[in-house]
């Protein structure tokens, strides 16, 4: 199996991909805050990579990618989501499974109404919240406020790549947070703060295209049990799915565990 990277031109910025050679049904991976592709490394180079043409694009501001052309409009669930659209423009691809990560999967949720040929979205660390219930959907954390910051110290990167990334840890995340356009966080933060996407929580209650939701059980910043309780219009399995011993990126830290749940997931979406 061969992982093709490269950079394609966009409305938003120069942004860097990373791309199986699978033929099966193309399938995004979208990663969180301060982070990049490469995070999905244990679902590249397995076997969902050989069996489908998994894309994994740095967002923006991030990894590989150069930063916004335009800050504002870029910087949010909904300028990524935007992005990400175009993403799908420019490869010529109609129809796609998508799984989305933390940020990743609020800027899935925004691509719904954005992408009409999206068979079904996986969300990983991500409430469906309203505006006005940002705080029933997060779990106050040591490092909760970070995500919005947008200058950090050597020790805030640190603390903020441990905290998102888990174990086994990797010098890469402190490269990628690093390397994170400070902007892209402080821009997110106060556009979802002031509610200038669509209301979530709403999407998910509405939305005909089945939504899997997984989770690691020892999620530091989500309230697993808001996630679980939310009304879904067309939860897949009929129900939201938790893994043991894992955190906030379960695809990362129990990939064995994970990979089945996704796999499974795009294979029924796609058959449909």
């Amino acid at each position: 199996m061969t992982i093709l990277k490269r950079k394609i031109e966009t409305s938003h910025g120069t942004l860097a991909l990373r791309e199986t050679d699978g033929t099966g049904i193309p399938v995004l991976l979208i990663h969180g805050n301060s982070s990049s592709g490469a995070v999905f490394r244990n679902q590249l180079e397995g076997t969902l990579g050989s069996e489908y043409r998994l894309i994994a694009p740095d967002l923006p501001g991030h990894g590989e990618s150069s930063d916004a052309i335009n800050p504002d409009r870029s910087y949010s669930m909904e300028g990524y989501a935007d992005a990400m659209t175009e993403v799908f423009r420019i490869l010529q691809i109609e129809r796609a499974v998508v799984f989305g990560w933390s940020l990743g999967g609020h800027i899935g949720l925004e691509m719904i109404s954005r992408f009409p040929g999206m068979l079904g979205l996986m969300i990983t660390g991500t409430p469906p919240v309203a505006a006005d219930e940002v705080a029933q959907g997060f779990r106050p954390s040591e490092h909760m406020g970070l995500a919005g910051q947008e200058h950090f110290s050597e020790i805030d990167i640190e603390n903020y790549a441990r905290s998102t990334g888990g174990e086994p840890f990797e010098d890469f995340f402190i490269e990628v947070v690093s390397r994170t356009d400070g902007r892209a966080r402080r821009l997110m933060f106060e556009k979802f703060a002031a509610g200038t996407g669509d209301n979530q929580k709403e999407i998910v209650a509405n939305a005909d295209i089945p939504i899997a939701v997984v989770n690691g059980l020892d999620e530091p910043f989500v309230n697993v049990d808001f996630v679980a309780n939310v009304r879904y219009r067309n939860l897949w399995e009929g129900k939201t799915h938790t893994i043991k011993n894992s955190g906030h990126a379960p695809f990362w830290d129990k990939p064995d565990e994970f990979n089945p749940y996704l796999h499974r997931f795009i294979k029924d979406v796609s058959a449909r």
